[in-house]
Formats: structure tokens, C-alpha cells, sequence
């Protein structure tokens, strides 16, 4: 196909010109950062569209061409036929993905060079960027009970809005005590506790991963902060060696992620850390840090090439489930119709994130029938855009195994052959061609 030659021509061109053009930041992370960003997402898009079109038109060409017939009069099944459209296809993303990756990841390694890296320069981008790292949250507090609280307490001082749902009250003042908990006023402070922390290397780097929200914007928009790291429940007195009890002055913008880097040996022998945050008074506002992104503990758990691979792993996944999709709609529609439902589910998948969290709160205030009819078909779009590979290597973070499988269950196991299934039996019933007398 000359569409085929015509998106691998424009990839192999347009990734190492990025490589060597994109600026990100000006500092050589920001460019690595911002190549694997657009080189990813490219990859992803043109070898997307050309999983659809190939699929969808070799059944859907052969229909209307009717080539199909002399296939269909040799001893063959229609499921042996679908299975050979869908493995060929398949075959194809296998062929042009990996060297496409291989070209990625050429470039990634060639910029620092290109920019001429110091030792100082690699040795961060070793920490910060050329690497695997696990990430611990601190737990969320439980919060149910006084939530509970405040709601009857709000419910007898006539203070709920009229009109307005037991359900969306409650959510409504979830998320306000969870910020409560995690807010710090001026010359106040907050503590986080993390347990069982695994660290293979004590030579290497803890990184403690930060954004900042406030109620009143500073004049300057940065937060002045204390931070504290360490087994702190052996101070007063500050020890040596395993264990040691790091202090920081930062100086910090609002609404933006920072990395906080520790040694190693912060970390107690039993695998408990607390790092505690000052809101230092010169701030004079309250510093709130957000529940699902406000702090978190990274620290290497694996190497980038390995995790380079995870990540081509998962961008498979999504093609052979766009594959499927492909073959389905050929089956019982016209190329371009095909082609047209193929690109409406792979702009959902993408970025219908919002989407897709709309039609979960539908089902549930709609009831039983919605969540067994279109709910159903709802949940067999996969998301796209929550298992972006971007996400994990741009901040270097971990693909575990654990979830890679999951992935494998969910798009192949799982959404992949059930489509496949009603694509032949959909197929198996289609009058291909009528018999006249």
C-alpha cells in the first residue's frame, strides 16, 4: 500500500530531525523529555492510522472487489480467513515497530552527546532521566467518618444547597476534608511516613517528587520551605551512617513539579523514611499539596532500556486491538464506513479519558439496563491516554511487570478477543454473494 510506504517514509525522516531540532526547556533533560514526548506520540499516531486503514480495507476491498470469492471456494473457514487478516496486520506494526523504536532510542541516547553533556550533566540525567523508578505515595487518611460528620452536621444546620444530591454532597466534601488534610499554614508543619521502602543500591539517589498549591498566589508565586528527611524517630539527636537525616532550604514555584534529591542512607535499616515539610511564616499562605499528585517518594528500581522496552510493549498492545477493530468493522460495513467508526473509537481510546468517566457516572444514575447495554460496549474501548507510555518515561517512572500483564489481559485476552469473536460471527452469517437461477 502506498499510504503504508508514505507513513514510514514521514518516520523515518521527521524522528531524527526531531531529535535534533526540539528545545524543550533549554536544559538537555527538557529536550530528551520533550523528544520522547512528540517521537512517541508520532509513532503512535501514523502506525495507529495505518493498523485501521490496512485492516479495514484488506477484508473490505476484498468484498467489494470480490476477490473474496474465489477465497471463500478453496478449503478454508471464514474464521481462518479473519485470523489471517488480522495476523497479517499484526505482523506488519511488529515489522515497522521495532525498528521505528530502535531509531527512538538511538536518538535519545545520542542527544546528550549531540549537546555536549558534562560528567555533572550524565550523572543527573543517570538519576533523573536514564532510569526506572518505583514510586510510594503516602497513604490516603479515611476520611469516611467525618465526612459523615460534617455532612449531618451541615444537614441540621440547614446549610446543604436545595436541590442538590446525597452523592454528589458527599463527593464534594471528600475532596474538601482530603485538602484540609494536606494543607500547611504559614509556620506550620506536615509529616509523611513511608515503610518498607527496598533499596538495592545505598550509593544511589532517593527522589521526593512535589507541587505545591496555595490559597493566596505570593507575590513572586514561590514558596520558601524547609524540608526534612530521614528517620525522625531518632531526634533529637541526628545519627551517621544508615539512617542519616538530610535538611533542605527550597525555594519553589507554585503549581509545578519539583524533585527533591536524597541519599540513599536517609532510608532507616527497617525501610521506614518520614520527610516532613515547614511552611516557613515569610510565605504567609497556606501551601496545600494536591491528593493524587501533591507528594510522592521515587527511587530506581530498574534500568531504561528495559522499561524503553515495556513501553514499546504497551504501544503493541494498542495496535493489535486497533487491528481487531479494524477487522470487526470491515466485516459487516464499506471501507470508508469502517474506516470512519475505526477513527471514532482510536479519538475516544485517545483522549476521551472524560469521555468515558461520563458514561461510568451515567450508567450509574441511569440504572441495570444502561450498564448491561451500552455500558457494555463503553468498557471495551480501552484508555489510551491513562496508559500513555510518555507518562512513564518522561519522569522516568517504573512499568512494572504487574501492570504490563494486566495490560496484556485487558487489550489482548480480554477486549481484543471479544471483538474478534463478534467480528466472526458477524462475518460467519454475512451473505457474500447470492445464488441466481
Amino acid at each position: 500500500m502506498k499510504i503504508a510506504a508514505a507513513f514510514i517514509l514521514l518516520l523515518i525522516i521527521l524522528i531524527p530531525v526531531m531529535g535534533l531540532g526540539v528545545t524543550g526547556d533549554g536544559t538537555i533533560k527538557g529536550k530528551l523529555q520533550s523528544f520522547v514526548t512528540y517521537s512517541l506520540a508520532l509513532l503512535s499516531l501514523l502506525l495507529s492510522l495505518l493498523t485501521v486503514i490496512a485492516a479495514a480495507y484488506s477484508l473490505a476491498d476484498d468484498i467489494k472487489q470480490r476477490r473474496i470469492y474465489m477465497v471463500l471456494t478453496k478449503p478454508i473457514r471464514r474464521s481462518e480467513l479473519l485470523a489471517g487478516k488480522l495476523l497479517g496486520v499484526i505482523l506488519l506494526d511488529l515489522l515497522l515497530l521495532v525498528p521505528l523504536s530502535a531509531i527512538i532510542y538511538g536518538v535519545i541516547n545520542y542527544i546528550p552527546t549531540h549537546n555536549d553533556a558534562t560528567a555533572q550533566q550524565m550523572q543527573a540525567l543517570e538519576n533523573e532521566f536514564f532510569t526506572a523508578r518505583a514510586n510510594i505515595k503516602p497513604p490516603e487518611p479515611d476520611v469516611k467518618a467525618e465526612v459523615l460528620r460534617l455532612y449531618e452536621r451541615l444537614k441540621q444546620e440547614r446549610q446543604l444547597p436545595e436541590g442538590s444530591k446525597y452523592r454528589e454532597i458527599i463527593k464534594y466534601l471528600t475532596q474538601l476534608v482530603k485538602y484540609q488534610k494536606r494543607a500547611v499554614g504559614a509556620g506550620s508543619e506536615m509529616r509523611w511516613q513511608f515503610d518498607n521502602i527496598r533499596i538495592t543500591d545505598p550509593n544511589q539517589s532517593l527522589f521526593i517528587r512535589y507541587k505545591y498549591d496555595v490559597s493566596v498566589n505570593p507575590p513572586d508565586l514561590n514558596i520558601n520551605g524547609g524540608w526534612m528527611v530521614g528517620d525522625l524517630r531518632q531526634l533529637p539527636a541526628i545519627p551517621q551512617g544508615r539512617g542519616s537525616i538530610y535538611i533542605f532550604e527550597r525555594k519553589d514555584m507554585i503549581r509545578t513539579f519539583h524533585e527533591l534529591e536524597v541519599p540513599a542512607n536517609a532510608v532507616a535499616s527497617d525501610g521506614h523514611l518520614e520527610v516532613a515539610f515547614l511552611n516557613l511564616p515569610m510565605n504567609n499562605t497556606v501551601v496545600i499539596f494536591p491528593p493524587d499528585e501533591g507528594l510522592e517518594l521515587l527511587y530506581k528500581a530498574e534500568s531504561y532500556t528495559l522499561n524503553f522496552i515495556k513501553a514499546v510493549i504497551m504501544l503493541f498492545l494498542r495496535l493489535v486491538f486497533l487491528a481487531c477493530i479494524g477487522i470487526f468493522a470491515a466485516s459487516f460495513l464499506s471501507f470508508p464506513v469502517a474506516l470512519l467508526l475505526c477513527l471514532a473509537v482510536l479519538s475516544v481510546a485517545t483522549v476521551g479519558g472524560f469521555i468515558l468517566e461520563s458514561f461510568d457516572y451515567l450508567s450509574s444514575e441511569v440504572g441495570t439496563i444502561y450498564t448491561f447495554t451500552v455500558g457494555v460496549v463503553i468498557q471495551m474501548i480501552p484508555r489510551f491516554d491513562r496508559y500513555n507510555p510518555s507518562v512513564y518515561l518522561v519522569p522516568a517512572r517504573l512499568i512494572s511487570w504487574s501492570m504490563l500483564a494486566k495490560l496484556v489481559a485487558m487489550f489482548v485476552c480480554l477486549q481484543s478477543f471479544v471483538i474478534f469473536l463478534f467480528s466472526f460471527l458477524i462475518f460467519k452469517f454475512k451473505e457474500i454473494a447470492r445464488i441466481t437461477i
